[in-house]
């Protein structure tokens, strides 16, 4: 298997025989054998020409843009191999079917909820009356009748959750509310680009089944966005994405100097970028025994068997059972 590959610096990525190059501004050369890339990352201003994407797409290569301020932009998104029309029609199915689709939405936000109120009971005694209020919206979430009802639960939880993320962090980080557009303090910046981070994780791991990433169930499908990413989002963003952000703040991982904040906007810098992605790559690589399997495997490699799990609600008609951390 490849592994993720970053490029933070300006330059050129180019090919020449079997192997492709970044080259810099100032011409150093760095090779980058094709064999270990599975995903890569652009976070530079970065030339390329046809003949470098014409190479990565015999390796089912993904490129992420993302722009000056960690940003995703969008995706080179090579002709898929795994391709399967019965899975296309089925998983269309279940969205076309209001009762499945509601049924599918709801299954992503009560995984959600049960690991937001898996991050906040490990700091019960300080934060039980934001446990309450999400234990609250949860139900009302799983009565709900319409993917509106479900959305407007999942949202009032999640206002909760973040509202308790001031009782247990780093005092010298403090968000007053959540704000996406732009993000105006670091740990807003901080969960911007974790979230941006893990779209383009799931991106990545549906990209390798044969579900199509257009169509989902609790996010509209519409155009310019691969809607599904963000459904399978909710499941690991509290997972996965909000406790590295506790990490990194709390043992002082990042600090206030890896950020930039300009024109009202909070982002993290070069700097910050850099650890922060290590810290998310070595949760993805953390592994953890899987009950069913009855083997160790890895955060990721839960991401794309979530994926696997709606294939098969789609296509054998098995209910489709949301990953609930056990551990």
């Amino acid at each position: 298997m490849g592994r993720e590959y970053y490029v933070f610096n300006n330059g050129q990525l180019r090919r020449k025989e079997n192997t492709i190059y970044f080259i810099d501004c100032e011409n150093n050369k760095k090779a980058i054998p094709i064999e270990e890339i599975e995903h890569l990352h652009l976070f530079g201003e970065i030339d390329l020409n046809t003949k470098f994407l014409n190479y990565i797409s015999k390796y089912s290569i993904l490129i992420n843009v993302y722009n000056y301020y960690g940003f995703y932009s969008g995706t080179y998104y090579s002709k898929k191999k795994n391709v399967s029309g019965l899975v296309l029609v089925n998983q269309s199915r279940l969205y076309l079917d209001n009762s499945l689709r509601v049924k599918m939405a709801k299954s992503f936000i009560d995984s959600a909820n049960h690991h937001m109120l898996r991050n906040l009971r490990r700091h019960k005694d300080k934060t039980a009356k934001y446990i309450t209020i999400i234990e609250n919206e949860r139900k009302i979430m799983n009565s709900a009748a319409t993917i509106q009802e479900v959305m407007g639960a999942e949202g009032r939880a999640r206002n909760a959750y973040y509202a308790a993320f001031n009782k247990f962090i780093d005092q010298d980080f403090h968000m007053d509310k959540r704000q996406k557009r732009p993000p105006q303090d670091p740990i807003n910046a901080l969960i911007s680009f974790g979230n941006t981070m893990m779209y383009t994780t799931v991106l990545g791991e549906i990209y390798k089944t044969q579900l199509d990433p257009t169509i989902s169930y609790l996010h509209e499908p519409s155009t310019k966005r691969f809607s599904l990413s963000l459904d399978i989002s909710e499941i690991f963003k509290p997972l996965i994405v909000d406790s590295v952000i506790f990490s990194v703040i709390n043992k002082k991982i990042i600090r206030t100097s890896d950020f930039n904040i300009n024109n009202e906007m909070c982002y993290l810098n070069e700097n910050g970028k850099k650890k922060f992605i290590r810290e998310l790559e070595n949760k993805l690589s953390t592994t953890v025994k899987h009950r069913i399997l009855n083997r160790s495997v890895s955060y990721r490699t839960l991401i794309k068997l979530e994926c696997y799990k709606i294939i098969k609600a789609a296509v054998e008609n098995e209910p489709y059972k949301p990953l609930k951390a056990w551990w």
